[in-house]
């Protein structure tokens, strides 16, 4: 089975995110990787934007949700931005990264990494 795979690495949000009083009146950094499985043989056959995933697309609409969120969890942040993408774009399967930028003293981050598939 072939699978390809187009990436968004290292997106940059600001969000509130967490849960502690404090961090419930501030807003903090995310870093979102996306991995989303998609055939890009249509796509390359013809050098045709149309048959391809518009990475720019998913990058815009998962910024918007993400900077409207407000979440107590990176778990929960992770779910919902899978769904959305999952939903609303033509991908079968993918993997997300969410990292909390110093979230924890002497760490560069902590965060959760999920795969989901569309249908389960």
């Amino acid at each position: 089975m072939r699978v390809d795979t187009i990436f968004i690495e290292q997106l940059v949000v600001e969000t509130v995110i967490g849960i502690y009083d404090w961090e419930r009146h501030i807003r903090q950094r995310v870093v979102i990787d996306l991995d989303m499985d998609f055939d890009i043989r249509a796509a390359a056959a013809g050098d045709d934007v149309e048959q391809t995933l518009n990475y720019k697309a998913v990058g815009k609409r998962v910024i918007a949700f993400v900077e409207a969120a407000e979440f107590q969890l990176v778990e929960t942040l992770a779910e919902r931005v899978a769904a959305l993408v999952l939903d609303e774009f033509p991908v079968q399967r993918l993997s997300l990264r969410v990292n909390k930028p110093h979230a924890l003293r002497g760490a560069a981050g902590v965060g959760v990494r999920i795969t989901r598939e569309r249908g389960s």
